[in-house]
């Protein structure tokens, strides 16, 4: 049976935003024979969010399909078949198909979520201070930084509080001298 790992350090948690996902790692894991999984796969549509999603942690991503679809799969071993849904594209991405492998690694900022805990060994969280994490959106978002950080940073600091996802990290990553992991 492979040992699910739901761990964001792949993906820079910068401080209450994901702020740049380094690839160095993403691609080692990838060669280490690792089921990568991402949080960002599974927002919802727009139409089937509730109405109150922007102020609501978590709102807006399909968390019951990440379990049922991608993390209880890989967790019994067998090969992951999903759409990931394209915010950008508004439309479902033609289906990944995963293999098995022995080791699987949920990143993305809601990936510490409780719902997703029963398929959870390890959990890390990523830091950085709020003004390297202000450095790397501006330079990750460009001209939508103001709209990214007044969207998305309220929404995933009131989930890292309400979950009190770093005080229940096993690993807590601070990565502002070094920049990425």
């Amino acid at each position: 049976m492979p040992t699910p790992i739901t761990a964001s350090t792949l993906s820079a948690l910068l401080n209450a935003a994901l702020a740049q996902k380094p690839t160095r790692p993403l691609v080692l894991a990838l060669d280490a024979g690792c089921t990568l999984l991402r949080t960002d796969d599974f927002y919802l549509p727009p139409a089937r969010r509730s109405p109150d999603w922007a102020h609501t942690p978590c709102a807006n991503m399909d968390l019951t399909r990440l379990r049922d679809e991608a993390l209880r799969p890989a967790y019994a071993g067998q090969p992951v078949a999903y759409r990931a849904y394209s915010c950008r594209q508004g439309a479902y991405l033609p289906p990944a198909q995963l293999p098995a492998q022995p080791l699987v690694i949920l990143e993305g900022s809601y990936s510490h979520h409780p719902l997703l805990r029963p398929y959870e060994t390890l959990r890390v969280f990523v830091t950085c201070t709020k003004a390297e994490q202000t450095r790397r959106l501006q330079a990750r978002e460009g001209a939508r930084y103001a709209d990214f950080a007044a969207r998305w940073i309220p929404l995933e600091e009131g989930y890292f509080a309400q979950y009190s996802i770093a005080e229940s990290a096993d690993f807590v990553v601070e990565t502002t001298q070094g920049g990425t992991i």
